[in-house]
């Protein structure tokens, strides 16, 4: 049995100026896309793309200015208006603080994919050619996430059986019980595991949206079984998330599998004949993906809507 360690959430501080472990966590987050992006280049289609001119260095420096702008700006506006409308509701300079801590999953993603949308417009892009981009150079990001996740002391785990090696005791959980270290499986899960699956997938020339149907498969896959070890929030607990926001995060990853599963099974080989089928028998098709992932987080999850 294993003690959190408390670490300081602060890393540097000069005089008034203090620099934050969970800051440089999304600095790493974006450095590694960066690398990560510059990398992708290297990859087909892309590097055909390169060649005549139309994928560039550029463009990664352009889709990461984006994408932080997304993160940041999606991720506290979804964590102020899904967790604690109330409270930024009359503190609204608040909003502003984002080193206090205080982002969203969900709303950065959303945050993401808007700036995405965007980018691919403005550059006269296709969208999913611009998401299988992206998509194998973000569970890096979501690995550094995580990090700051446990050095700030936040999303423990449930509890553990005492025999466990690595169960962990969060005296700020409120109980001296060891509990499982959820952040450090989400790292290894939606962070790593998730990276070397998408990573060696996207190296060969695949059809389009198909890498980007195994990363809302895959992550929609590894945070459900995250979920397991997670502590679920209290019904009706506003003080950190809300019942909102949990429906928000469930209905996520439902749709990410469902979403995953509907691109990948029209890119399974046999396009021509999944577009010569009607809308009725398109949705009988895939009716089965939907209910199976829903039924089993709100087998887990106390506040999905049925």
């Amino acid at each position: 049995m294993l003690m959190y360690p408390h670490i300081d959430p602060i890393a540097l501080q000069i005089g008034p100026l203090a620099i934050h472990w969970y800051g440089l966590t999304y600095l790493a987050a974006f450095g590694l896309f960066f690398f990560l992006g510059t990398r992708r280049l290297g990859h087909e289609p892309y590097r055909s793309l390169a060649a005549q001119g139309v994928w560039s260095r550029k463009d990664v420096e352009d889709i990461l200015f984006l994408g932080v702008l997304g993160v940041i700006v999606g991720g506290r506006l979804g964590y102020c208006l899904f967790y604690k409308p109330g409270y930024y509701l009359t503190h609204p300079l608040e909003i502003f603080m984002v080193w206090q801590g205080g982002m969203s999953f969900h709303g950065g993603l959303l945050g993401v994919i808007g700036s995405m949308v965007w980018f691919a417009k403005s550059r006269a892009r296709p969208f999913w050619q611009v998401m299988d981009f992206v998509a194998p150079c973000v569970p890096t990001g979501l690995a550094a996430g995580r990090v700051g996740n446990f050095i700030n002391g936040e999303l423990w785990g449930r509890f553990s059986s005492p025999d466990l090696p690595w169960g962990m005791v969060f005296p700020q959980s409120g109980s001296m019980l060891p509990r499982h270290p959820s952040q450090v499986y989400q790292f290894l899960l939606e962070g790593l595991l998730l990276f070397v699956i998408l990573w060696l997938y996207a190296r060969k020339e695949r059809l389009e949206r198909r890498v980007s149907a195994v990363f809302l498969i895959g992550y929609g896959a590894m945070r459900f079984i995250a979920e397991y070890f997670r502590e679920p929030r209290p019904a009706g607990a506003q003080h950190e998330h809300g019942p909102v926001a949990v429906r928000a995060d469930d209905r996520l990853r439902a749709l990410a599998l469902r979403h995953g599963a509907e691109a990948a099974r029209g890119l399974s080989g046999r396009v021509s004949d999944t577009r010569s089928e009607k809308p009725g028998q398109m949705q009988r098709n895939m009716t089965p993906v939907w209910p199976s992932a829903r039924s089993r987080i709100c087998a887990v999850r106390p506040f999905c809507v049925q």
